[in-house]
């Protein structure tokens, strides 16, 4: 049997944690520079606010109703989501991370009552992280999301559901609608409404060789889930990045060249570190600027540009470098820029790897160690860019704000922060 943890509202519960005052009071939180909102609590859900709405066209009635809106501090939620896992892998002997607010589990043939357990599950962690999550339990990872959802939603469960038996399963997808399907995108889910399909019950009914004439192979994986058919494995080991990128949307619009640099150079500081910790190298990157799309009374603009390393690296100096390079190609003045971005877009691993010619394998070999050392001290520091090139000295549009450690040591007050400050 495979289960699935989500944790509840977690942005939100993750706020809930360092400020007890906010529990039973609506709580949205913002994605960068207090753009849109990205995390409700149920009191602000009950209120109609939706995710992904732009929280200026919500503001006044925001502000009216008391809701408290609070800017992304993704590191804190980083930590916490590290603490969960760690309760959870210390529970069951396999797991698989899927995100920062979910895990699959492994249960095999020791663990005894199922149901039970799961609700000790839930207790456990919310006894030794804060955080409530919702436990669910079946035969295939799409009919334990499909659970979890129940779980969530039902306070009657008491914090997990299984689906256990096929008159279960049944009844579940009944009530499930076609677009809360994991593994249904949108395109799919409105093609599937023209045919009238608009629950998992009458898609899971489907004749296979329709769905696959459909929805290709990874439709078809979807459908064998919900009739009970496990063929989506549990991956202990994530699976290495393809590409990896950095990008913020700043707090006002940047004119200027050498501040935009600072920030590109920020951003691929990000992503080379990163990359090291995937032990991969980049081989390209690509640079992304933009200008506001919302101000419509100014010039817009939009460009990026690739760039070939000569020598594959994680070397936040050369990455940086050849980041500068591509900005410099697009980079035109007159424009208000509002976001910018950095992807490594081909990467290799570090074994094996066919430098050039004019290689020095020997500076190459000292610019790795001095890449480690750098990450091992920011790693030991509360913020994690203690250390950091002069040319990504960081903008005030992206400074970090509360962190784990930070709460600890009593360096913030975490019932008023700053809400001028920005994570990284």
């Amino acid at each position: 049997m495979i289960g699935l943890v989500d944790c509840n509202n977690f942005f939100v519960s993750c706020e809930r944690v360092f400020s007890p005052s906010l529990e039973g009071r609506p709580v949205v939180v913002l994605s960068n520079n207090d753009g849109c909102i990205v995390a409700l609590s149920n009191e602000a859900k009950a209120m109609g606010l939706t995710r992904g709405t732009p929280y200026f066209k919500v503001r006044a009635m925001a502000e009216s109703h008391g809701v408290v809106a609070l800017s992304g501090n993704h590191r804190l939620y980083g930590d916490i989501s590290d603490r969960v896992m760690s309760v959870l892998r210390s529970l069951v002997p396999a797991m698989e991370i899927y995100s920062i607010d979910e895990a699959f589990l492994f249960f095999d043939q020791s663990t005894g009552c199922l149901d039970e357990f799961g609700r000790y599950i839930s207790d456990t962690v919310k006894r030794y992280t804060g955080i409530p999550v919702s436990v669910g339990i079946a035969s295939t990872k799409t009919l334990a999301k499909v659970a979890a959802r129940f779980a969530k939603k039902y306070s009657g469960y008491h914090g997990a559901c299984m689906i256990g038996d096929d008159a279960s399963r049944q009844r579940a997808l009944e009530l499930t609608g076609i677009g809360d399907v994991w593994g249904i995108g949108r395109r799919q889910c409105a093609h599937l409404q023209r045919m009238n399909v608009t629950t998992a019950a009458q898609f899971a009914a489907m004749e296979r060789d329709m769905v696959r004439r459909h929805f290709t192979v990874t439709g078809e994986k979807t459908w064998r889930e919900l009739n009970g058919e496990p063929c989506i494995e549990l991956h202990q080991t994530p699976a290495d990045r393809k590409s990896i990128s950095s990008s913020r949307s700043f707090s006002r619009d940047i004119y200027d060249f050498d501040e935009l640099r600072e920030a590109v150079c920020t951003f691929a500081a990000i992503a080379a570190r990163k990359l090291r910790r995937q032990q991969s190298l980049a081989m390209e990157l690509q640079v992304m600027i933009r200008t506001n799309r919302f101000h419509q009374q100014l010039p817009q603009y939009s460009a990026e540009s690739r760039e070939k390393l000569a020598d594959a690296s994680a070397d936040t100096m050369i990455i940086s470098a050849a980041a500068t390079n591509a900005l410099k190609r697009i980079y035109k003045p007159g424009y208000g820029y509002k976001k910018a971005s950095v992807t490594i877009t081909r990467m290799t691993g570090r074994d094996g790897v066919q430098q050039s010619l004019f290689c020095d394998m020997r500076d190459s070999a000292r610019r790795q160690r001095l890449m480690d050392v750098v990450d091992e001290i920011n790693d030991q520091i509360a913020g994690g860019a203690a250390l950091r090139l002069a040319s990504a000295r960081t903008p005030n549009s992206l400074i970090p704000h509360r962190t784990v450690a930070d709460v600890k040591s009593g360096s913030v007050d975490i019932l008023r922060p700053d809400r001028g400050l920005k994570r990284d």
